[in-house]
């Protein structure tokens, strides 16, 4: 069947203005992409009620089709290809992302890893990973990920109470046992190297202690709490709204990541690494951390859909339809012309982007204004503080205070 790459229309896009022509005379120049998520598979086994993808405003999905074809896997890793040569890049990582990927099925994704090593030039290192809810792993499929060393994210929420609140199948029975179960052969010696991480989405039902001890119990190399996909039209779950939309005064989910902070930086060396507690640190100390929940990084990767669309990050699909739409396609185009795109520019001109409340703000390099996706408001676009504003500042005095007990401890020894 031939692949359709027509665009739907491209909304209007929230630009701030952003002449791009007076940006690169100014000296700027855009960062190569070297980070690309790959749709391969749309559709998903479970029906997580706060999932991005299928349950936030744009709805997209439905005309996506349901497995990236071939043709489309092979002209992909072409122009990741291409685009790594072009711009001399000695690393590509490329995340297999759904839905849920593993519903490709493991040969699928076997001629998937196969097209995307044999384009890449020698000299060029590949880091194929995936992220999945676990449910799907067996030892077939772990094997084939072993076969062609593809790394494996796994997303649960906690104890079999935390993970059931959101993450149920489409009849509402529980996933649990079955993300245990992919769990428990992940972890065992064979596949054990391929373990990237836990994601964890917050919710403040959960004991935040709890939380993280049920996901240490796992063993894994990292854990991930992520904040719920939230914007000023649609506030984070539990947050009290006003007139003006989401209650700034409310710090709990703040709170929660304060206690969990606690509790992690009090095992010391025992603990595991928490991709957002490590960048926090890192981004107070004034070097670059590693989490997309503080903004300060500049954008380096694209979305490669199942149809071949390429897209902006696929969690702007929480702020408006069509939010992550470039108009862009593999089959008809490079990958420099996403460099085009106000939403691109946006994401890479660093503190510039910044809405005038972020720029006077004391936490500006530590916060760099929170997610992209959560600070969209409808009428000013992206230029806002982040919904979780306060929450933000909240963490970020928090940690700031340890830290500075554990330097004041230290001088007195």
């Amino acid at each position: 069947m031939p692949v359709n790459i027509s665009s739907p229309p491209i909304p209007e896009w929230p630009d701030r203005g952003l002449d791009i022509e007076a940006l690169r005379g100014s000296g700027w120049r855009p960062s190569p992409f070297d980070q690309f998520v790959v749709k391969i598979h749309s559709r998903c086994n479970l029906a997580c009620d706060y999932c991005y993808m299928y349950e936030l405003a744009d709805q997209s999905w439905r005309n996506q089709p349901k497995t990236m074809s071939p043709d489309v896997v092979k002209v992909t890793a072409k122009r990741i290809a291409d685009h790594a040569r072009r711009h001399d890049l000695d690393s590509v990582t490329i995340g297999l992302h759904g839905g849920e990927p593993l519903m490709a099925g493991p040969d699928r994704i076997a001629s998937a890893a196969q097209e995307f090593r044999s384009a890449m030039d020698p000299g060029v290192r590949l880091k194929l990973g995936l992220q999945t809810n676990g449910a799907l792993l067996s030892e077939r499929m772990l094997n084939v990920l072993l076969d062609h060393d593809i790394g494996v994210g796994v997303s649960v929420d906690g104890d079999r109470v935390a993970n059931d609140r959101h993450r149920r199948n489409s009849r509402g029975d529980s996933s649990y046992d079955d993300v245990v179960r992919g769990l428990q052969l992940l972890t065992t010696s064979r596949y054990q190297h391929l373990f990237d991480g836990l994601l964890t989405v917050i919710d403040l039902r959960n004991d935040p202690v709890g939380t993280y001890e049920s996901l240490a119990a796992f063993s894994p190399p990292g854990i991930d709490f992520l904040l719920p996909h939230a914007t000023w039209a649609a506030p984070p779950p539990g947050r009290a709204t006003s007139g003006a939309g989401a209650d700034t005064s409310d710090t709990s989910y703040g709170n929660w990541l304060n206690t969990a902070f606690d509790h992690w930086y009090g095992l010391g060396k025992s603990r595991i690494g928490v991709r957002l507690f490590r960048s926090a640190i890192r981004q107070l100390l004034g070097r670059q951390g590693a989490s997309e929940q503080l903004g300060t990084g500049t954008l380096s990767f694209l979305v490669i859909e199942t149809n071949g669309a390429i897209e902006q990050v696929d969690s702007l699909k929480g702020a408006f339809e069509g939010a992550a739409w470039t108009g862009l396609h593999v089959l008809r185009d490079e990958l420099d012309a996403a460099f085009a795109h106000p939403g691109v520019v946006a994401r890479q001109i660093g503190i510039q982007a910044l809405s005038e409340t972020c720029q006077d703000c004391r936490l500006r390099d530590a916060c760099g204004g929170g997610h992209y996706s959560h600070r969209y408001r409808s009428g000013s676009g992206f230029l806002n503080p982040s919904v979780y504003c306060g929450d933000l500042m909240t963490f970020l005095d928090h940690v700031a205070a340890r830290m500075r007990a554990d330097l004041a401890t230290i001088g007195k020894a």
